[in-house]
């Protein structure tokens, strides 16, 4: 991802590869087709794009692993995205994901109001 080479990175995926975002249902896809054009839109629209793989853990054929990710968009402004995924790997490559990423907040929100909004639909 560092290097946005496009092709090395599709390289590690299973043609029928196949994503889904729990928290996030509507952005469920299948085919490698999508992943690349997924990514050709995050590496033009963010040049300078960064991945820092903060942690990484693997049991059979699945991996879990933490991550950051950082860069200025074209616009100007500022993504920082952190979270989790989950892959499911077989002949050393990646046949399904379970991504867990969000945003990071611009402006934080304490424990308590969290908790609050949560709980009380504020």
């Amino acid at each position: 991802m560092n290097a946005h080479d496009l092709d090395a990175f599709l390289d590690c995926f299973h043609d029928d590869y196949g994503s889904e975002q729990p928290a996030h249902p509507g952005r469920q896809f299948g085919g490698i087709e999508q992943v690349r054009a997924n990514w050709s839109v995050i590496f033009s629209g963010v040049p300078d794009f960064r991945s820092d793989l903060v942690r990484a853990t693997a049991a059979n054929d699945t991996e879990w692993s933490e991550w950051r990710w950082q860069g200025t968009r074209a616009d100007g402004t500022r993504l920082d995205v952190a979270g989790v995924i989950i892959c499911g790997v077989h002949d050393g490559r990646i046949g399904w994901g379970r991504l867990f990423m969000e945003p990071v907040e611009e402006q934080e929100e304490g424990i308590e109001a969290a908790v609050r909004r949560m709980s009380q639909g504020e």
